[in-house]
């Protein structure tokens, strides 16, 4: 199973923010799309970092009275871990465990095509355990 399995059941939207909002423009943005992260991109919508619940909470500490305030590009990761539509399933769940990540974008021909969650491989993951179980029980049966 790959990555493409994932986009072609939740989709290919990806919610965007430029580098130059607030986290207030992230957080409303996370709040009406019931997600957890987004994508920052900078120029050319080239990904610039991600920005995540965790990072949101990290800035909060540093700063609760301005961090509404406060620029994207000063919150978000950096150095965003990326997989592509061919990726088996199995690589982005370890990526994700290893580098204790929960949103992995999704990249073709250096273009944002899609993003997965650790929620998203999870499901992709039992699935396939089920669907795996539900043909040894018809092969006994049989």
């Amino acid at each position: 199973m790959h990555v493409e399995t994932i986009l072609q059941t939740k989709g290919i939207t990806v919610h965007t923010l430029p580098e130059t909002g607030t986290l207030a423009d992230a957080i409303a943005l996370l709040n009406t799309h019931n997600i957890g992260a987004l994508v920052i991109t900078g120029q050319n919508d080239a990904i610039a970092g991600i920005l995540s619940e965790r990072d949101i909470v990290r800035q909060l500490g540093r700063n609760p009275t301005g961090a509404l305030a406060a620029n994207i590009a000063a919150c978000m990761t950096k150095g965003v871990i990326t997989c592509e539509r061919l990726t088996p399933i199995a690589d982005v769940m370890e990526r994700m465990t290893s580098r204790r990540i929960r949103h992995m974008p999704v990249i073709e021909d250096g273009k944002l095509v899609g993003i997965v969650s650790i929620g998203d491989v999870v499901k992709q993951k039992i699935e396939q355990v089920e669907q795996e179980a539900e043909a040894l029980r018809d092969y006994i049966a049989g």
